[in-house]
């Protein structure tokens, strides 16, 4: 520690050196502040500002949390039950995350079921016939 001098005790990085850190862009950064998921830190030696471990876990969590669905006013809600004092309400949110991607992942299942079945229709080399994939997606959406 320097002498007259109060040092913040871990890492200190530059806005670019956080971004880079997390894999993010300098202006996602500051799109965070502006919407008040990342605090702001006070200029400090001239005017550049300094991140330190807190903004790294925070900027982390933000950037896991958006990965596994997560919006980012779910995001917002999380980070206000962060104390550790909320888990039964952060564990509702987590399963009705969870529940979404779920029906997301059954839609999906349908619908490769159902291409799939269209794409096996294709293979069939009868020149008098229309294609079937076309002829299908041709068709009413009302049809299934």
């Amino acid at each position: 520690m320097r002498k007259g001098k109060i040092e913040s005790p871990g890492i200190e990085m530059t806005i670019g050196q956080l971004a880079s850190a997390v894999g993010v862009t300098v202006e996602a950064i500051r799109y965070y502040q502006r919407e008040a998921l990342l605090p702001t830190p006070e200029r400090r030696r001239g005017a550049i500002r300094h991140y330190g471990e807190r903004e790294l876990k925070r900027l982390r969590f933000i950037k896991r949390a958006q990965a596994l669905g997560f919006t980012l006013e779910e995001v917002r809600n999380l980070l206000k039950l962060e104390d550790g004092a909320h888990c039964a309400e952060t564990r509702e949110i987590a399963a009705a995350k969870l529940a979404v991607i779920d029906a997301k992942l059954r839609d999906l299942q349908a619908m490769r079921h159902a291409l799939s079945d269209l794409v096996a229709a294709c293979t069939i080399e009868d020149k008098a016939m229309r294609c079937p994939l076309i002829d299908t997606l041709s068709q009413s959406a009302t049809r299934s």
